[in-house]
């Protein structure tokens, strides 16, 4: 199986709504700390965390709750500030290209209600750009269930345990996140579909280890 690089190098592009690097220039003025202290909390090293400051470099998924752990907080704690209070009640409106923008080899994420932090479910708008799931890769996983529906063109869902199943627009599909899964778009045009993943842990620790421990798994089998 191919390996899969965890970080993506986006030197020649930088979306103007990723914050990840300022969010961290801003947590570490805050709390005093140092590169190397990010890194040992995060184990991430401080290459990657200063080029990430620097809009050099762009993180996925499993390298954002990765980060996230480890300055124990949850994903839209990092990615958006804290709030000082726990509203009574919760409102966050997503507005046309007013999203937090990842870009990744297999999928662009938009990330929408971005600012509404503790989310228990996490609406994204994700753009499918691979054809086939020998281009993709190995399966993912992490906890949770999710739901997909296309708002265009066509996909197909790979599952862990299931036969492939084609969608078109219009139609969606309910799934346990924890089951390995991929999705890849039938015919050249790339795929758009609106995604709402869930999760008990609204930090997703079990995500992270997951991915981190699948991560582990590809670099071994890229190796061997």
């Amino acid at each position: 199986m191919r390996k899969i690089d965890s970080i993506t190098d986006v030197s020649s592009e930088i979306d103007s709504k990723s914050v990840i690097g300022l969010r961290l220039a801003e947590l570490r003025r805050r709390h005093d700390w140092t590169l190397q202290d990010v890194s040992r909390m995060t184990g991430v090293s401080v290459a990657t965390l200063s080029k990430v400051e620097r809009n050099k470099l762009s993180l996925t998924y499993d390298k954002m709750l990765q980060v996230a752990e480890g300055l124990k907080m949850t994903l839209a704690e990092l990615i958006a500030p804290q709030q000082d209070a726990k509203p009574t009640a919760r409102r966050a409106v997503a507005r046309r290209n007013d999203g937090l923008m990842l870009r990744t080899a297999n999928y662009d994420y938009d990330y929408l209600c971005s600012e509404l932090s503790n989310k228990r479910m996490i609406p994204i708008l994700t753009r499918i750009k691979m054809q086939t799931l020998e281009e993709f890769g190995p399966l993912f996983s992490h906890s949770g269930e999710e739901f997909i529906f296309v708002l265009e063109g066509e996909i197909r869902v790979h599952t862990e345990f299931y036969e492939p199943v084609r969608l078109r627009k219009g139609e969606g599909i309910y799934i346990d996140s924890t089951m390995g899964h991929a999705y890849t778009k039938v015919g050249e045009a790339d795929a758009l579909v609106l995604g709402v993943c869930s999760s008990e842990n609204p930090n997703h620790v079990t995500a992270l280890r997951s991915m981190m421990e699948n991560g582990k798994r590809r670099k071994a089998a890229g190796k061997a």
